[in-house]
């Protein structure tokens, strides 16, 4: 049976709930509408877990449908094929409020699916993907401990805005998605033009006020129709556990006190190895058991050491930051480079510079087309954490890590028109300890000012963390592997001194409130600072000049209705001047013509030739032509591509010249004078004037 349930918001962003048309076979399902974007989301559960399965397997997906808005996709097959960032990254969003709301020892499959059918302008569909999901597993009989619900906050004009529309969106300075349940929130998403540590929690309660709204209907929806849940079993201690935690705690105890990440794993692979010599044999099969048993004795003693003795794994204080350093300029050959370090996460970030005609083109739902001039790729290869696997292409985590660190940066990026570069920037981890994608934004600002790229400010991040044991909760400042591992919160934080440029918190507890993200924000902003001294300690302000690898890019602009003029008929103008300098030319339609050359003295020579086809000749201008055409009564010179004047024989020389082919030959390059231009246009041109101009010259200076 179908029903229909109607949201009014206070802020304007109302939408409405089907359920019961679509997706019969589902656990649970629902399609959502808000203006005329128009999502189907699903949930489905398998029946029992898999077996041996020791953790929770969700699948979320966002699955983008170009039809939506009404485009084809592109390429030779003409079909949506592997999902785009964008895409990766809503389902990231979807995925992560969802999965801490969920019961342990709960291991069944599930999947979460958002099919976007229909997509406007003003209605984005990334939060419209949690609230529909939260709907579906509110009803359906999976076990979950919802309702959750997302929100998008703007700041347009000094004011903050809810779900802002298409319009608002391209004025604000902040771009937060904030998620949550009634009593609290458990994803934060943001980019911002440095705002300070007050308006982003101002912002963020803003959001937290709508969600409570949005989950009080919710829950009325669940009230009405809301299924039985399924049963999960609670997990009971056996005799082995009890045995384990009796003989091997205190050793456990004593492994986990070391700043050393890989003796501390060893450690621990040493203690399972007793272990099963010790209970294998009376226990058989029982070797999954043994490392669940293990890591859950250390998961226990390293929150209580950090909750109640106040003690961190490594013995760092609660705002401690590991031992830092950085450096600039170790690779020659590159555009720029940085290498960052902060205890046992080391990031290197490698600079790249193109032409603005190597921006990434997206095909994405966007209507317009969308291009990315600033482009951070993050790349997390098995040797930076010991480990062993194949090569691949990027997951869900590299794809999000490289995205935040791009919206770290983006706002202390100069102007196009004052540095018309692409930029790529590549984070290479090579080794990490926790918080490397906080590393990457920082070894990408080394390597943004080593390249010379004229930025505003430099930029840091921070990773927080919390361990919360009861009423008893800890902050952590710059959480290790470990810390982020068996702790509750991994909040990270990225600014310059003057406020922040991007957020991102998860959690796998229900949520926290605003006292706590008030003190975690203050926190990582003293910590901000102080990475920000080393940045600046090892450079202190962008390279005046570029790398002498780097293109140089010149431009001009020129009158729009001149531009066919120097692409020439099939493009034989501008060819000509790209065969001459070896030069990469882009041309706009608004006039905007950028050049991009290996050397200036290339570019500078292709600027001077697009001058010159776009400048119409005055009597009196003096040019280095070409001898194009030989006739009887003169010569015919190219003094700009496509452009000719008449030599005439009188002119040649300051003698009496018989024949033309005495003094010139096709192909010469000889400095002419335009002399006048008829009402035709046709162009006259002396070389005799200069001739006397420079004797003339000569003899005053004699």
């Amino acid at each position: 049976m179908e029903k229909t349930y109607e949201y009014k918001s206070q802020h304007g962003s109302d939408f409405s709930i089907k359920i019961g048309k679509l997706a019969e076979q589902t656990n649970g399902e629902c399609i959502i509408r808000r203006g005329d974007t128009i999502l189907l989301v699903t949930a489905v559960a398998s029946d029992k877990p898999r077996e041996g399965i020791d953790f929770f397997p969700l699948i979320c997906d966002y699955q983008e449908k170009l039809y939506a808005v009404g485009k084809i996709p592109g390429g030779f097959i003409k079909r949506e094929g592997k999902a785009t960032d964008d895409a990766v990254l809503i389902s990231r969003q979807m995925d992560r409020p969802l999965r801490p709301l969920f019961p342990e020892n709960f291991y069944n499959d599930v999947q979460v699916i958002a099919t976007p059918f229909s997509v406007d302008e003003d209605n984005e569909p990334d939060c419209m993907t949690t609230i529909g999901a939260s709907i579906a597993l509110g009803i359906s009989d999976i076990p979950f401990f919802g309702p959750v619900a997302a929100v998008n906050v703007g700041y347009v004009n000094g004011e903050f805005v809810v779900n802002p529309n298409m319009n608002q969106r391209e004025k604000t300075s902040l771009n937060l998605t904030v998620a949550g349940t009634a009593d609290a929130i458990n994803m934060v998403e943001a980019g911002a033009n440095e705002l300070s540590e007050e308006e982003m929690l101002e912002a963020m309660m803003i959001a937290h006020e709508e969600i409570k709204s949005m989950c009080a209907f919710i829950q009325t929806i669940i009230d009405d129709i809301g299924k039985e849940k399924m049963e999960v079993e609670k997990e009971v201690e056996t005799e082995l556990q009890r045995k384990i935690k009796d003989k091997y705690t205190e050793e456990i105890k004593n492994s986990i006190r070391t700043t050393d990440k890989v003796k501390r794993e060893d450690d621990i692979f040493k203690i399972e190895e007793a272990c099963k010599e010790d209970f294998l044999e009376e226990y058989p099969e029982s070797e999954d058991e043994i490392h669940k048993t293990v890591d859950s004795i250390m998961k226990k003693e390293v929150r209580r050491m950090i909750s109640i003795d106040k003690i961190r794994p490594d013995g760092r204080k609660m705002t401690e930051i590991r031992p830092l350093s950085a450096e600039v300029g170790l690779l020659p050959r590159t555009h720029g480079s940085g290498l960052f370090k902060r205890g046992q996460t080391q990031v290197l970030s490698v600079l790249t510079l193109g032409s603005p005609g190597e921006e990434q083109v997206i095909d994405s739902m966007n209507r317009k087309e969308v291009t990315k001039r600033y482009i951070h790729q993050y790349n997390f290869p098995p040797f930076c954490v010991g480990d062993i696997r194949p090569l691949r292409g990027p997951g869900r985590r590299e794809i999000g890590h490289g995205r935040l660190a791009e919206r770290a940066l983006i706002p202390v990026l100069p102007d196009q028109s004052d540095f018309p570069y692409t930029i790529r920037v590549v984070s290479e981890v090579l080794s990490s300890n926790g918080s490397s994608s906080q590393a990457s934004i920082c070894g990408s600002t080394l390597a943004l000012m080593d390249a010379g790229v004229p930025i505003k400010k430099p930029v840091a991040g921070i990773a927080m963390g919390l361990i919360k044991e009861d009423d008893s909760i800890s902050i952590l400042t710059d959480i290790q592997g470990l810390e982020d591992h068996l702790g509750d919160m991994d909040f990270k934080v990225a600014g310059t001194k003057d406020g922040i440029t991007a957020l991102q918190m998860d959690m796998k507890i229900a949520g926290i409130n605003r006292e706590v993200l008030k003190d975690a924000l203050y926190d990582a902003k003293q910590a901000r600072f102080k990475i920000l001294d080393v940045i600046t300690g090892a450079i202190e302000k962008p390279r005046d000049d570029l790398s002498k690898y780097a293109p140089r890019i010149f431009s001009i602009d020129v009158d729009p209705e001149k531009v066919r003029d120097v692409i020439g008929s099939g493009g034989k103008t501008i060819n000509k001047i790209i065969d001459a300098t070896g030069v990469k030319i882009e041309t706009e339609d608004d006039g905007h013509i950028t050049v991009a050359s290996n050397d200036g003295d290339s570019g500078k020579k292709a600027i001077e030739m697009i001058k010159s086809i776009v400048t119409n000749p005055k009597a009196g201008d003096i040019y280095e032509g070409e001898v194009k055409r030989i006739m009887n009564f003169g010569a015919f010179v190219e003094i700009a591509i496509g452009k000719e004047g008449l030599l005439h024989i009188s002119q040649i020389d300051t003698k009496r010249t018989e024949k033309v082919e005495d003094v010139l030959s096709v192909g010469d390059k000889i400095r002419v004078k335009v002399t006048d231009i008829d009402r035709q246009g046709r162009i006259n041109l002396s070389r005799k004037a200069l001739l006397i101009e420079e004797k003339e010259k000569s003899n005053k200076e004699d």
